[in-house]
């Protein structure tokens, strides 16, 4: 009766999946398998690199080193067939490998791990695929960048509001709005440039944390690998993830730019802005509204931001108590990067099919850019200049002059000679120079100004930079 009463609560404990007991729970929480066996090319890499390396340092014999890269060849074969066995008894793709070249190749396969250990494995593995990864978001931000480049020189004098508070500030181009992006994630870009320079060294032979004795030859699997040169303290080697967690706050960064672009794509596209159309290829309908037409893809880009942003303090916070060197918590770092970079490239490549797509007009953007008395700041420059006014009296003539264009309900150029100058007599009729909008951009000619000349020069210097 004792033996049965055991036995149900026993059962109650642990239930479900895991019946078994704490066996079942240990392999669960143990397993890495159904995530890291993403990390299996960079893994048969290394291992490649690893065998001919120890070869050439007459550590394995040649017989063996060619057994095993037959073997390890075999194997990503079957892999990228999909008839590839993988088992969570295994643990994690390392141990899968091995186990599989076992059965291929017989014990040489078991030379293989011969002055390594899985920590400076799969930081080598987890190295190669961050790497491998920044460099297509290099590119994929490259082509998000020219894509802007071809908008602003199409509108480099097109004008439009500027905006602070998403109020209504200073006329601007649209073609100068465009470039704004360009220079933010041109800096995505330096920034991913200067990840993958960091990250530029190879684990393979840091070991388990202590290096090792064996006479290796961590330069060359370092130019076999691509790495600039190896790692240079074998316990820093398998104690840290920075080279992750930079990736993750770039595409945290980036992501944010992207969120930005994607919050002004949705308030353009609304009938009260109408700035521009979005395509259908990236837009939807509603299901019971046939006039709607969505912003549905800028909207994701602006949700998937959250899960990389998450991705970033989730990493942090399991590495950040962490005591020197390798702890099994780092496990689970790789599923935090791996969401991180699916969801940046989607974002970048739907972001950058809307800028191609998107159609601007002009018309509306036009009409806009003189709302909301844009040009009352150049109606205050041109106090101080011409009429030799300080700035902060010009200010308040100008505020005067907006109070009596609200009043009279029109804009400030249509304001009379004769209005503007009970405002303040040293105005002449030069001042209808600067208040429309065209002639407002058109001045704005500083470096890094709207003015359409000085964006041709920023569009010439960036397309020259690529």
């Amino acid at each position: 009766m004792a033996d049965g009463t055991d036995q149900k609560s026993s059962n109650q404990m642990w239930g479900g999946r895991f019946a078994s007991g704490p066996s079942a729970i240990m392999e669960e929480i143990n397993a890495s398998i159904g995530f890291d066996k993403k990390l299996y090319a960079q893994d048969i890499r290394g291992s490649m690199a690893h065998a001919a390396m120890l070869a050439s340092k007459g550590i394995i014999s040649p017989e063996d080193k060619d057994k095993i890269t037959d073997g390890l060849n075999t194997i990503l074969s079957e892999i990228e067939a999909g008839s590839f066995e993988f088992s969570r008894k295994l643990e994690d793709i390392h141990m899968n490998i091995e186990a599989r070249l076992a059965t291929l190749i017989g014990s040489a396969a078991g030379r293989l791990h011969t002055a390594r250990s899985r920590n400076d494995q799969v930081a080598l593995d987890f190295r190669l695929w961050v790497k491998e990864e920044l460099q297509k978001t290099e590119g994929m931000l490259t082509a998000l960048i020219a894509a802007f480049l071809d908008r602003a020189e199409e509108n480099a004098d097109t004008v439009m509001p500027g905006f602070t508070h998403l109020q209504t500030a200073q006329p601007v181009t649209f073609g100068h709005h465009c470039m704004a992006y360009v220079e933010m994630f041109g800096r995505d870009r330096a920034r991913v440039r200067h990840a993958i320079e960091h990250m530029d060294e190879s684990p393979i032979g840091a070991a388990a944390l202590a290096g090792t004795g064996y006479p290796i030859d961590r330069h060359m699997t370092a130019k076999a690998l691509g790495f600039r040169e190896p790692t240079r303290n074998s316990i820093d080697t398998v104690s840290d993830r920075d080279f992750a967690l930079e990736f993750l706050s770039i595409a945290s960064i980036c992501a944010t730019h992207l969120s930005r672009l994607a919050e002004e794509i949705v308030i353009w596209s609304t009938p009260q802005f109408g700035f521009i159309r979005l395509s259908d290829a990236f837009s939807t309908g509603s299901s019971i509204m046939p006039q709607k037409k969505n912003p549905d893809a800028a909207e994701l880009v602006r949700a998937k931001t959250g899960r990389i942003n998450g991705s970033l303090i989730a990493l942090l916070t399991v590495m950040k108590g962490l005591p020197l060197a390798y702890s099994k918590d780092m496990q689970e770092d790789k599923e935090q990067v791996f969401d991180a970079a699916e969801s940046l490239e989607l974002a970048i490549a739907a972001m950058t099919g809307m800028i191609r797509d998107l159609e601007v007009r002009k018309d509306r953007m036009r009409a806009a850019a003189g709302s909301g008395y844009s040009t009352a700041t150049d109606l205050a420059d041109w106090l101080v200049r011409e009429a030799g006014l300080p700035f902060r009296d010009a200010h308040h003539a100008t505020g005067n002059a907006v109070a009596l264009a609200e009043k009279k309900g029109c804009d400030l150029a249509d304001l009379s000679l004769e209005d503007l100058q009970a405002i303040h007599p040293g105005i002449t009729k030069g001042v209808f120079d600067v208040l429309s909008v065209e002639a407002s951009v058109a001045s704005r000619t500083s470096f890094g100004g709207t003015a359409p000349s000085e964006v041709k020069k920023q569009i010439a210097w960036w397309r020259g930079r690529n």
